[in-house]
């Protein structure tokens, strides 16, 4: 019986983990480029340049991302288990 039930609130989190760890880190990324734009532009950086600074940056903005996205997909997934 707990099995089943394990199985299900796994099931019903996994999503909106997924979900909310992106938006959160897409959120943090444009927030990130929002600070830095002035240094970016006008500096004639190459495309790939600028993209591996978005990779570095988005790693370490994961220590923020994931604590949000764990705390919001708790949050949709018990009031959806509540509503349901």
């Amino acid at each position: 019986m707990l099995r089943k039930l394990h199985k299900l609130v796994v099931k019903s989190y996994i999503g909106p983990l997924v979900m909310t760890f992106f938006i959160a880190e897409f959120v943090l990324i444009m927030h990130f480029l929002w600070l830095y734009i002035g240094d970016l532009v006008g500096k004639g950086l190459e495309w790939h340049i600028i993209l591996e600074l978005l990779v570095y940056a988005s790693a370490g903005l994961v220590k923020m991302a994931l604590p949000l996205a764990i705390l919001l997909a708790s949050i949709m997934t018990f009031g959806n288990m509540g509503e349901h």
